[in-house]
């Protein structure tokens, strides 16, 4: 009885689906409101933020030069390297350590290890074993990314009902079909919630590999317009990270609404 007085009706349901367009707007607007007046304040400290027609003006400039296209191709391309090269390893990993006992009791207790050091504090230690290169950015991504889709990928197998499986054997499954039917489709949530987290992840720890050395990319573009007191070109750095992760983020919505669409039904 309780249960049924706090669930939403199916009115409420569809108001609110219909709403959400809206109302995931109303908080940055309310952000941008208080921009607005900050940057119309006689306080000397706020007065160094940039207002959003100049942060308009300097998107407007850099678009037409072509310059920011450039820095977001580049950033980009470093992001999804390291995506593709750490996901797929903490991918492999966690399948090979969820379904094998040997495997998991070698390999598991280290990684769990090793994913409590934050990769920014292994950063002067890498910048002397791999340079301020290319290098150094995809590594520190796909280090990032790795964990959080070994976590999710491990716990995914890991959690698969072991009844299922006894189901399986009795069936006759052999190892491939036992994967492919019951294994990778009983771990995809969990895996799917690792490429979310990897997604945010990357981008975050893209800003401070970027940061270090480089001459290119949306990092080094915030980094020099700091150095020049350029406050609207920074800002707009903020942006586009942003934008990157909200970008990200709908990759992630597709494909869990594309191979879970169960959860719908």
């Amino acid at each position: 009885m309780a249960k049924n007085k706090i669930k939403p009706s199916l009115n409420e349901k569809s108001l609110i689906d219909k709403l959400a367009p809206v109302l995931q707007w109303i908080l940055p607007a309310f952000i941008i409101f208080l921009w607005v007046l900050a940057t119309n304040s006689s306080d000397f400290k706020l007065r160094l933020l940039p207002s959003p027609t100049a942060v308009i003006e300097r998107t407007v400039k850099m678009v037409s030069d072509g310059s920011i296209w450039e820095y977001i191709i580049i950033s980009s391309q470093r992001a999804l390297i390291g995506l593709v090269i750490g996901g797929a390893l903490g991918y492999f990993m966690g399948m090979l350590n969820g379904m094998s006992k040997v495997s998991n009791a070698f390999l598991n207790t280290t990684i769990q290890m090793f994913r409590t050091v934050p990769v920014l504090a292994l950063l002067p230690l890498l910048i002397i074993y791999l340079g301020i290169g290319e290098t150094l950015k995809i590594f520190m991504v796909a280090l990032a990314v790795f964990f959080p889709m070994y976590l999710n990928t491990y716990g995914g197998v890991r959690t698969i009902d072991d009844g299922l499986l006894e189901m399986s054997k009795v069936y006759g499954l052999n190892k491939w079909e036992l994967f492919t039917q019951v294994i990778l489709p009983g771990s995809l949530q969990s895996v799917l919630v690792g490429v979310r987290i990897s997604l945010g992840i990357m981008w975050v720890i893209l800003i401070a590999a970027e940061m270090v050395g480089t001459d290119a990319g949306i990092g080094y573009m915030a980094t020099q317009a700091r150095e020049l007191m350029q406050m609207d070109k920074v800002f707009l750095a903020i942006f586009i990270y942003a934008l990157l992760g909200k970008l990200s983020d709908l990759v992630a919505t597709l494909l869990e609404n594309r191979f879970l669409r169960w959860r719908h039904a």
